[in-house]
């Protein structure tokens, strides 16, 4: 396993133009799952966790993203030669948008540049109802909105009762509530569907 010592080392060269031979995947887990998962380091009660990154890309110059926080916070974001990236499934970094939101896990930078690690775009984790099922998607309620989630074929997939993940959706059912995790379509109410957490 690599130290944080070792992952601060090699994301700083990458950052920095240098030759990485280790694989993405090797730094961390690109599932999407992991974009919610909590920081491992110990910080102040209330302290904003400064190796991760939230909000809407406003910018971008080559692999360097300029990103505005929910909170209001600007971030600068240094995408590298071995950043994973997410969006619906595992991409490359040339499928950032302006506009697309974004979660980023890394190793903040002396300069304050985040040098990413982790990149998922326009994820979204959600405890949603049922409200219909169709044959190329779900129709959703999320605390009285309305979404609609989209199946992807050979993505999409359900895990009912923490068995693994299946490609058939047939036992979810209209009324029930489910979790979740996909790509949203940005300016619309909704999303690409990756994975359903279902009880049966």
């Amino acid at each position: 396993m690599t130290s944080s010592m070792d992952r601060r080392a090699l994301l700083t060269r990458a950052a920095l133009g240098a030759t990485g031979l280790i694989a993405a995947s090797a730094m961390g887990s690109l599932a999407p799952e992991a974009a919610f998962a909590a920081s491992t380091e110990v910080l102040e009660p209330g302290a904003p966790d400064p190796n991760f990154a939230e909000g809407l890309i406003t910018g971008r110059n080559q692999d360097l993203l300029q990103v505005q926080g929910s909170d209001g916070r600007l971030h600068k974001i240094q995408l590298t030669g071995v950043t994973s990236v997410w969006k619906l499934r595992p991409t490359t970094i040339d499928q950032a948008r302006i506009g697309d939101g974004l979660y980023a896990r890394g190793v903040k930078l002396p300069d304050g540049v985040l040098a990413a690690e982790s990149v998922w775009i326009n994820i979204v984790n959600l405890d949603v109802m049922i409200n219909s099922i169709g044959r190329t998607g779900l129709n959703l309620d999320h605390h009285g909105q309305k979404v609609v989630g989209h199946v992807q074929e050979g993505i999409t997939a359900a895990v009912y009762n923490g068995t693994p993940a299946i490609s058939d959706l047939s036992m979810l059912k209209v009324g029930r509530h489910v979790q979740v995790i996909g790509a949203w379509r940005p300016g619309t109410n909704e999303i690409d569907l990756a994975t359903i957490y279902a009880a049966n």
